[in-house]
């Protein structure tokens, strides 16, 4: 139950009042917000009716006000975890999502292995973006449902710890989180505002880093929406006490080389020991060099990027992500030998038609292309396959021959792979000269907190 309204405030709300009321472009109060997220999270309103308000809720959109009624309302259906035990301050990390974006498998033990405590409760794939615990998961025996007892235990011993939205923890966003997926609603700012806040506040940090994704493959296309979105959220985090920062960061293409989960552990691995695709090294540097800043780590962020060189270069941070992987259940053997990773049947190279340049990617498409394939969910109660996936081998700016591949599917279903295989043809662009370089990171948003 909502601490912040009290049960007698729902007596008179019917939820179907609710939904009209914002299908009509009305504000609605704490009371109706908090009733329809109680309400759901107990089981008592049901899919199509919340399914109902969140098509509304994206369509009208959200107040500030509304904004910061719905994530405290999901903020306080379950637990809020209180870390005072540990002295270290405690800093977490989240994206917005994007194709590719494996970064927080670096950045957990990353920012373990540099002092802090790093309590990450992360969430599964939404739409054509991948999801840290689908991630995870790939290692054989990784347990991403531990107790809130289990999970203070791993932190303790290593620093660091992944894990699933519990029954304890922000249950009405797990919920939440699952339908958006599936009723085309995740691309609202104030529902994915909502949605990261809630479950980020509930960890009982000190600190949060957010990367927030804007291009092709973002669900925030323009940069505008992008730093909308980032204002918003580094608003509630500094509302709330904590420090926040946001950056905004190029997804016009995949990050890194791998898009599917058991190959993004692979990557992971390979920046873990200091190599793997260079756009990825540097994102993992630069929000680890933000998280170390906000940890009191490092002085200032570009001291922290030195600092997470440092870390990665001298085999403290794999060390620390081998000993999470164990704590968790998961094979460590897989880490020192990625080749015991789920491993697709069969490989198809999307060839170019042209001779040229790669001037775009139409990045979603690559990423819906590992949907398709099975490394993600078309439906809420879709098993994912972790072995398959898409190997990108050309990226914006880059030489191609006619009949040089583009990507490769790694796949198990044949028509699926003809499916993918049509998408990513689809997603490239070849033209006759280079285009400019993409930075990959845009703009700073710290709200003068930092």
């Amino acid at each position: 139950m909502n601490d912040s309204v009290e049960a007698s405030d729902f007596s008179a709300i019917r939820i179907a009042d609710v939904i009209r009321k914002k299908r009509d472009g009305h504000e609605l109060s704490r009371a109706e917000i908090a009733h329809l997220v109680d309400g759901y999270t107990r089981g008592e309103i049901p899919d199509y009716q919340v399914s109902a308000w969140l098509m509304a809720a994206l369509l009208r959109g959200l107040t500030r006000a509304e904004t910061a009624a719905l994530t405290d309302s999901m903020l306080h259906s379950g637990q809020v975890l209180d870390l005072s035990e540990f002295a270290a301050a405690k800093v977490d990390k989240h994206s917005t999502g994007g194709v590719g974006d494996k970064t927080s498998l670096v950045l957990a033990p990353l920012a373990a292995a540099g002092g802090l405590v790093v309590p990450m409760i992360s969430g599964r794939g939404l739409g054509h973006t991948g999801g840290t615990l689908d991630k995870l998961e790939s290692i054989p025996g990784f347990r991403v449902d531990l107790s809130i007892a289990r999970f203070r235990e791993v932190l303790r011993e290593c620093g660091c710890a992944m894990i699933g939205q519990t029954a304890e923890i922000a249950p009405a966003d797990r919920k939440f989180y699952a339908l958006r997926d599936v009723t085309g609603t995740v691309e609202s700012p104030f529902l994915i505002c909502a949605s990261i806040m809630s479950k980020k506040l509930a960890e009982g940090i000190d600190a949060l880093v957010l990367d927030v994704k804007t291009g092709s493959g973002a669900f925030m296309k323009t940069e505008q929406d992008a730093v909308f979105l980032a204002e918003l959220m580094v608003e509630t985090g500094q509302r709330m006490g904590k420090k926040t920062v946001a950056l905004i960061t190029n997804m016009d293409q995949p990050l890194g080389l791998r898009v599917g989960n058991a190959l993004e552990v692979e990557e992971c691995i390979e920046i873990l020991h200091g190599r793997g695709p260079a756009d990825l090294r540097e994102l993992c540097v630069e929000l680890g060099g933000w998280m170390l800043h906000l940890g009191g780590r490092a002085r200032t962020a570009a001291h922290g990027k030195g600092l997470a060189v440092e870390l990665i270069e001298s085999g403290r941070a794999l060390k620390v992500f081998r000993r999470m992987v164990g704590l968790q259940g998961g094979d460590v053997a897989a880490i020192d030998d990625p080749s015991r990773l789920p491993r697709a049947r069969h490989s198809l190279e999307v060839v170019s038609a042209k001779s040229g340049y790669v001037s775009a990617i139409q990045c979603e498409g690559v990423g819906t292309a590992s949907v398709v394939l099975g490394g993600g969910r078309e439906k809420k109660e879709d098993s994912i396959d972790p072995a398959v996936g898409v190997v990108v081998h050309k990226k914006v700016g880059d030489r191609v021959s006619a009949g040089e591949a583009l990507c490769i599917l790694h796949y198990n279903s044949g028509t699926r792979a003809a499916q993918a295989k049509q998408l990513i043809e689809q997603s490239y662009r070849i033209g006759e000269t280079p285009p400019a370089p993409l930075p990959l990171v845009r703009k700073i948003i710290s709200g003068g907190a930092t």
